[in-house]
């Protein structure tokens, strides 16, 4: 069951603001995800790869796949030959992986830089410098099927929401530092993928162009289904 009038709300308001809404759906049912097609929804985010790998051959081919999870090297090959964007790159090893799988299936993956911007060290991430080192070993090596898209990052669990606005800042200033510095040439390098059922308001106020929402939308979840 989904939460339908939630849903063409939130469509509305993010359409009107130009940020593209990718709607969470781990755990769901397929019924819902169709539901929600059907109502106009093209893209939908999934965190864990064999859920996602059981999901998409039951969907419709036009589904826009965001894989939104932290990702292990070994799995990308199960998700390479449909999925439209990976949201977590978190090393340069992974983003090798996604450009060798991509290759072998003839197409091109979108890929965000996750970047470490919470004040919580169980969230993943990279650093500035990190994220930088990434940057130059591409200058030496260019990649032809992992599309570096921009970055993603998640905020501080927390009520505070001046903290969550100062992160999604730091964001937003790093983003144009390496589009000016680094990336000025790549027309892809456009998004900004912050934002979740939480703290969207924030995040979208702060230049992001891609939140991720789930349970304003689906409901909350029950992880022992």
């Amino acid at each position: 069951m989904i939460l339908k009038e939630n849903y063409l709300a939130i469509r509305k308001e993010l359409s009107d603001k130009n940020v593209q809404l990718i709607t969470v759906s781990k755990t769901k049912p397929v019924d819902d995800l169709r539901e929600l097609f059907l109502l106009g929804q093209k893209a939908f985010g999934e965190n864990y790869v064999q859920e996602l790998v059981e999901k998409q051959p039951q969907l419709s081919s036009e589904i826009e796949w965001h894989f939104i999870g932290h990702l292990q090297s070994n799995k990308v090959k199960m998700i390479a030959p449909f999925v439209h964007t990976i949201h977590a790159v978190d090393s340069f090893s992974l983003l090798l992986e996604i450009e060798k799988q991509a290759a072998k299936c003839n197409r091109t993956i979108n890929c965000l830089l996750q970047i470490h911007i919470a004040d919580e060290a169980t969230k993943f991430g990279l650093t500035e410098n990190e994220l930088l080192e990434i940057l130059e070993k591409i200058k030496s090596m260019p990649l032809k099927h992992a599309v570096i898209d921009g970055l993603m990052g998640m905020a501080t669990f927390t009520e505070d929401e001046s903290k969550i606005e100062n992160e999604f800042r730091l964001l937003k200033l790093l983003f144009e530092k390496v589009k000016n510095d680094f990336l000025k040439s790549e027309k892809s390098f456009q998004q900004i993928s912050m934002g979740m059922s939480s703290d969207y308001k924030i995040a979208v106020a702060q230049g992001s162009t891609m939140v991720r929402i789930g349970s304003l939308i689906f409901g909350e979840r029950n992880y022992q289904q």
